[in-house]
């Protein structure tokens, strides 16, 4: 894929500029509304929160500062009303969760209605692929957001799927999970919000043959790449570095629900910080938008901070994708290697550690796209960062462009290396 001409600004990026110009441009702002209201509807029927019931008596409003047990702090203040045709109930973070992730997925959903209504209207200025991909890019919140609907408020049947899904991609437990169920919250908002970002980002690609005669989208014509099997392959591999990255690096906070931070050990920081947070950032980072790490990274790889930044990354890599002695592995500094040696049934004296899961396809998901796809993807970028970046990037020339609106055919002219 293409990366967005010219580079986008940064406060631009994060606040979703170019998806919420196109919604306002094209009038739908009441479609995101509704969108939206709907979804919260939805989650607060399926979660638990808005409870259909007959009831005898009045209306009742009655706030909730907290609990006997002083527990679960973050569902207060709370807000509980009863009314003769059922009751609702808000605890505090839960609410405020939902509607972020409602308003995510309201603006997600109808910039991808929009979209398809534009490429109904013009399918002779698109050749489908771009156009599939928006669409799909656009729907990527809401189904993401479908996956844990409700999870944060109840324990229904959706509410326990999401809390299965969520506890196999974080390492926790779904009782651990069920009782922090802030981290539910956290999980969803985030993985909206970063599906937004790259919706963002496939809209500044491509906004021009989504565009139509809309002029903000009237740019210089921006080179687009086949689609052939490198280009799936880069594709594929972005894709998993975003969801690994992802969710090992909300697998911290997921930590956060059984150690407090505060009081953390030196082992663990070191766990959270050289084996989560630094891989799995740079490999979101990277997913999203390679070319900026590559813009950014390669002229300072040789500095001072930059050798730095590449030695955290080789440490981090080995931690996490090769062994650490016994000393460390009890502290809490572990990877694939402690845990294979666990499962096996190696003595802790050789660093062996307990997998978070038994033998199975979470065990393997977690082993293949966490722990090994992350080391491998970090030891290269560290070691090899410029052919690594490259690759990513996609910055081989190509003979081959897709044309727009007004255009004659493909061009035979190299990628510029601006559109990269």
């Amino acid at each position: 894929m293409v990366e967005p001409y010219p580079t986008p600004s940064v406060v631009g990026l994060l606040t979703l500029r170019e998806v919420r110009a196109y919604v306002r441009r094209s009038h739908g702002l009441s479609l995101a509304v509704f969108i939206a209201v709907a979804y919260a509807l939805g989650s607060m029927v399926i979660g638990g929160m808005l409870v259909f019931a007959q009831f005898s008596g009045g209306y009742t409003v009655l706030v909730l500062w907290g609990n006997a047990l002083g527990l679960q702090s973050w569902n207060y203040p709370g807000l509980l009303i009863e009314a003769p045709w059922g009751f609702v109930e808000l605890p505090f973070f839960a609410t405020v969760s939902m509607i972020a992730v409602a308003i995510g997925v309201g603006l997600g959903m109808a910039t991808a209605v929009l979209l398809a209504v534009q490429i109904l209207r013009d399918r002779k200025r698109t050749s489908g692929r771009p156009a599939a991909t928006g669409t799909v890019a656009g729907l990527t919140p809401a189904l993401i957001s479908l996956v844990t609907l409700g999870a944060c408020c109840s324990t229904t049947a959706a509410a326990t799927a999401g809390v299965a899904l969520v506890s196999a991609s974080t390492g926790s437990s779904a009782s651990n999970l069920l009782l922090n169920n802030w981290f539910l919250g956290v999980f969803q908002v985030v993985v909206v919000y970063v599906a937004l970002i790259a919706q963002e980002l496939l809209l500044r690609v491509y906004g021009q043959l989504f565009g139509a005669n809309d002029p903000a989208f009237a740019r210089p014509s921006e080179a687009i790449r086949p689609i052939d099997r490198r280009s799936v392959a880069i594709g594929s591999l972005r894709a998993a570095l975003l969801a690994a990255g992802l969710t090992w690096a909300l697998s911290v906070v997921a930590d956060w629900t059984t150690v407090g931070p505060s009081s953390a050990s030196a082992a663990l920081w070191f766990n959270w910080v050289f084996e989560h947070w630094l891989p799995g950032g740079v490999a979101v980072f990277v997913a999203l938008s390679p070319t900026t790490l590559r813009r950014w990274f390669l002229p300072a790889r040789s500095s001072v901070p930059g050798v730095v930044f590449r030695a955290s990354l080789v440490a981090g890599a080995w931690s996490l994708g090769a062994w650490v002695p016994s000393p460390l592995a009890a502290w809490g500094v572990e990877g694939f290697g402690n845990e294979l040696l666990g499962l096996l049934g190696a003595p802790a004296s050789l660093g062996a550690v307990a997998p978070a899961f038994p033998w199975g396809a979470a065990l393997a998901l977690r082993w293949g796209f966490q722990y090994l796809l992350l080391a491998s993807f970090a030891g290269a970028l560290a070691l090899w960062p410029a052919p690594t970046l490259n690759w990513l990037a996609d910055t081989t020339p190509r003979a081959t462009t897709v044309p727009t609106a007004g255009t004659a055919a493909p061009s035979s002219a190299p990628v510029p290396a601006e559109a990269r």
